[in-house]
Formats: structure tokens, sequence, C-alpha cells
């Protein structure tokens, strides 16, 4: 038997090459991962980052309509709509982060927690459609969920008896 990288003399019971150092023999293949392994943390970084997105104009709109420097000819109801819309960008930013924290720590309940928000996302139009797609997309398959519980359960720590 040869190598086939060099063409040196090899022995049956060789496993490299003594001319190149080649394995010999049969490549061992690469184990398939799952359909969401590489989508996991790409999901959660965004996640984090719209997140972060949401939190700036969230203290803007509270910190700016409460403010008594505001335009007088600004009907009454602004006063208390924008800065309510602001506490709800400031909500939607921490559930996001915690969708996000959660997905990227393979947590149990953050599967369930991300499809739901990310549902509720799909109105949002641009970034918060897109990520609901893709939310729905890697996480809402059955096949998905028994990837997730085993990746969870791979990322539990062992616990002795």
């Amino acid at each position: 038997m040869f190598c086939d990288r060099c063409g040196a003399k090899l022995d049956d019971s060789a496993a490299f090459c003594s001319g190149c150092g080649k394995l010999v023999g049969t490549t061992p293949l690469i184990p398939r991962q799952g359909r969401i392994a590489g989508h996991l943390r790409l999901l959660g970084i965004f996640w984090i980052a719209l997140s972060a997105f949401r939190l700036i104009p969230g203290f803007l709109l509270i910190v700016i309509f409460r403010s008594p420097d505001f335009p007088p000819n600004v009907p009454p109801f602004v006063h208390t709509l924008l800065p309510m819309i602001g506490r709800m960008l400031l909500l939607s930013a921490l559930v996001g982060g915690i969708v996000g924290i959660g997905l990227l720590t393979r947590q149990p309940w953050a599967r369930m927690l991300a499809i739901v928000f990310g549902s509720l996302n799909l109105f949002d139009l641009p970034f918060g459609t897109a990520i609901g797609i893709y939310t729905l997309w890697v996480l809402l398959p059955a096949e998905s969920e028994r990837e997730y519980r085993s990746a969870v359960s791979a990322a539990e720590p062992s616990v002795p008896r």
C-alpha cells in the first residue's frame, strides 16, 4: 500500500504516512450538527441587540415628555401617551433581553418565551418582524423542540449523587 499524497510505501498497520504524516485510511466523518445548533447563539444575540436598540427611544420618550419645557401648544394627552409608549418599549427591551440571555444559556423556558415573544414582534416593522420570523423558523418545528431539549440537557451541569 502506498500514500496517495507523497507515494511512500506504507505498512498495513500504519496509521500515518512516515513520509508526509498524512492520516492513512478513511477520514472520520464529522458529526452532523442539529438544525438549530448554529442558530441558537445568533438568535440570542439578535434578541439582545434588538433590546438594546429599544432602550434608547424608550428612555428618550420618558425623559423628554416629562420635562416642563415642552411646547405649550401640544395637546395634553401627548404628555401621557408618549411616556406610556416609552415604558412599553422598556418592557419590550427587558423581555427581549431575557429571551436572548435565556437562549444563549440554553434555559428550558427560553424556547417557549421566544416563540411567544417572536409572534408578538411580527407586528413591529421591520426588525421585530425579521427577528420574529427567524425565531419562529428556528424554534417552532417539532424537530427543533427535540433538539432544544437535548441542548438544554447537555448544558445543564450534572449533579453527583
